[in-house]
């Protein structure tokens, strides 16, 4: 028990650092601005953040979510997103140990956590987020062999083209674009880690999802859009967590598990 908690610390630990880090994607990224350089710094009066101000969530509570500096306050987004992706990597690591699942399933939430912030925050998913961790998907199928790269692969293709043919139906219907560049490229990725039955679910997810959280806002008269990437990066979450189970009923539902 005591070994479990400790491996479930270090995986928080180290997703509390990616967590950093990826704030610092989702805020430049969409800029076209470097991850690297210059270092971060306050956005309202430009004081460099020192490193003992920059410890994952534990400085933005201790300066009360104000800049040292000017004393204005600093976007819960940072911490936020750090305990998210802490709390992501320690049940990672709780669940899987620190073996390849653990590691595919920690980048994976890591990188719909990304999408989902910075589609909310700018309307876009950076091509990081999309076509560059693809790759990364299929390497972690390849690491399973020759059958699960081959699934990995499908899904990938199958995350491409559903998402293009729904877009390009709805562009001719709707005499309008009706699914963003980012939103299909995303769907590749997505493929890539749950498949091609993952990439089903998730799209149905998302879209309800979706729907749930749009029509209300219509009938209270409130048309605030909220992008399709969103809704489709918590239906990937939704597929990854539940998405055998919800299979494995389904086939007995049918008469075929």
């Amino acid at each position: 028990m005591a070994g479990d908690w400790i491996v479930t610390g270090i995986g928080a630990a180290f997703g509390a650092l990616f967590g950093s880090f990826l704030n610092v994607c989702i805020v430049r990224l969409p800029k076209n601005e470097s991850v690297v350089s210059p270092r971060s710094r306050c956005p309202k009066c430009g004081l460099l953040v020192a490193w003992y101000d920059n410890v994952p969530v534990l400085s933005w509570l201790l300066l009360r979510g104000k800049c040292r500096g000017c004393q204005l306050p600093i976007s819960p987004l940072y911490p936020v997103v750090e305990l998210l992706v802490a709390l992501l990597w320690g049940w990672m690591a709780w669940r899987h140990g620190f073996g390849l699942e653990g590691l595919r399933g920690a980048v994976f939430g890591t990188l719909l956590i990304g999408i989902a912030f910075t589609d909310a925050r700018e309307y876009i998913i950076p091509d990081v987020f999309r076509a560059g961790w693809l790759g990364i998907g299929l390497r972690f199928a390849a690491a399973g062999g020759l059958a699960a790269f081959q699934v990995a692969a499908l899904g990938a293709g199958i995350g491409f083209g559903l998402l293009w043919l729904v877009g390009a139906v709805g562009t001719w219907a709707f005499k309008e674009e009706a699914m963003g560049g980012g939103d299909i490229k995303m769907m590749a990725m997505v493929g890539a880690f749950v498949g091609w039955q993952g990439v089903l679910l998730t799209v149905f997810l998302g879209a309800l999802i979706g729907t749930l959280v749009f029509l209300p806002l219509v009938f209270l008269g409130k048309k605030k859009l909220v992008p399709f990437g969103v809704f489709l990066a918590m239906g990937a979450v939704a597929t990854y967590l539940f998405g055998p189970a919800i299979f494995t009923w389904y086939g007995r539902y049918l008469g075929v598990g």
